[in-house]
């Protein structure tokens, strides 16, 4: 965690999606970052994957409880919903009747990312559900959901009063091309060139977003991050 504090204004936290941390963990990541360095997480699994937001009070409080040990480190805490199939949820509708009662037990004054999957359910129904909670709807760069310009083109996707913006990559393409996560093997130039004017018009907005590459992306997370860094002084001058 110091290392990345050392180049990085902010991380996500990936293993709290398999489980709660302890909060001596929780501490310690507060501990070792800077004043203004600020931590996101994952919800657990248990809540948005295995139960699907139902009878889950208890992890719910549990894993808030235990971020709240952050202090002032603590960012966004993302939901991170798979794909759906329609034996799961029929419709966007079938969805948001979950989701709906669900919001309303989360606490005021903490800050929420949502992700989905399923690029019809990204319409202005989900939107509307997220910007009465101000919860952010989550922007990624995944294979199965639409180019960010698109979106931002046919909808106004700024639900809060941040955005939050995930570079996930094909998991299983770059998986059958390394084993290794040291180095950059996907040139992802004209990507950044694309995401640029996006991340242009959120922070026109004067809203805060919050961004975090996987090493999925392109092979390399760290690397990553200078690129879209080398694009930005590049295009922005």
């Amino acid at each position: 965690m110091s290392e990345y504090a050392k180049r990085f204004d902010t991380v996500e936290i990936d293993a709290t999606f398999y489980r709660i941390p302890s909060a001596a963990q929780v501490r310690s990541w507060a501990a070792k970052t800077p004043a203004g360095f600020r931590i996101a997480a994952k919800v657990p699994q248990v809540i948005t994957h295995e139960k699907l937001l139902v009878k889950c009070e208890d992890e719910v409080k549990a894993f808030l409880g235990v971020m709240d040990e952050l202090g002032d480190r603590l960012g966004p805490l993302l939901f991170q919903f798979p794909h759906f199939r329609r034996d799961a949820f029929a419709s966007v509708g079938a969805f948001l009747d979950r989701l709906r009662p669900f919001l309303d037990t989360l606490p005021a004054g903490q800050s929420f990312a949502l992700e989905v999957r399923n690029k019809e359910w990204v319409g202005e129904p989900l939107l509307s559900l997220l910007r009465e909670r101000r919860i952010a709807y989550a922007l990624i760069d995944y294979p199965l959901m639409p180019p960010v310009e698109d979106l931002i083109e046919k909808q106004d996707v700024v639900t809060a009063d941040f955005a939050y913006v995930r570079w996930l990559g094909d998991r299983k393409g770059i998986e059958a091309r390394t084993v290794r996560w040291d180095k950059l093997i996907v040139d992802r130039a004209a990507e950044m060139d694309r995401w640029t004017p996006a991340l242009v018009a959120l922070l026109e907005r004067r809203i805060e977003v919050f961004g975090y590459f996987n090493n999925h992306y392109a092979g390399h997370a760290p690397g990553s991050i200078e690129l879209l860094r080398d694009t930005w002084r590049r295009r922005m001058g």
